[in-house]
């Protein structure tokens, strides 16, 4: 038999010859390991300069895109932590606006009652004082009075002299004229 690798071509029995499917030669085994060979650097080559590149591209914007999802994570985060620290200090100022409220109102309380203690105290001094300024215009009235009633007296005693009447006759006249004006008038 012939070899499989050789250039002979098969005979039949008839006489004819057959080729063989693959003609595997020398040159054919050659071409094809350097084309393996060929195929080989050009994977390395493509690798090393088109998909390592991809890949790093690939990479770099996988990581961006984790940097970017740990950072809106850790913003949402913050953004809940800040949002769970203003929502205490809101109630803390409602607490304490409630506070000075509560506060401002005692002090309008205890300044309403100051005010009202005051006006009483006002009013007690106004009203003492109109009692002084009548209790006044009251001694003036009778002491005006007394002067009218000495007046009064003496112009009798005028008379009296006049018409020549004794001194006693005149005593006996003022003391008379005296009790009939009564000597609570006088004495008040």
């Amino acid at each position: 038999m012939n070899s499989i690798l050789g250039n002979s071509p098969v005979l039949l029995e008839s006489g004819a010859e057959m080729s063989r499917l693959f003609d595997l030669d020398l040159q054919l085994i050659v071409d094809s390991g350097l084309t393996i060979i060929a195929l080989f650097f050009l994977y390395f080559a493509l690798s090393y300069f088109l998909f390592n590149p991809a890949r790093k591209m690939l990479q770099n914007r996988q990581e961006k895109i984790k940097g970017e999802l740990e950072s809106a994570a850790a913003d949402m985060e913050t953004a809940g932590n800040l949002k769970e620290e203003y929502e205490l200090k809101i109630k803390e100022i409602d607490k304490e606006a409630e506070r000075i409220l509560g506060e401002a109102r005692k002090k309008a309380l205890a300044n309403e009652s100051q005010i009202i203690e005051e006006a009483r105290a006002e009013a007690a001094r106004i009203m003492d004082k109109a009692r002084k300024d009548a209790e006044l215009e009251k001694q003036k009235a009778a002491d005006e009075v007394k002067k009218e009633m000495i007046a009064l007296a003496s112009m009798m005693a005028g008379k009296v002299v006049s018409a020549s009447i004794d001194t006693t006759v005149q005593e006996s006249l003022i003391d008379e004229t005296l009790k009939e004006m009564g000597e609570s008038t006088w004495l008040s």
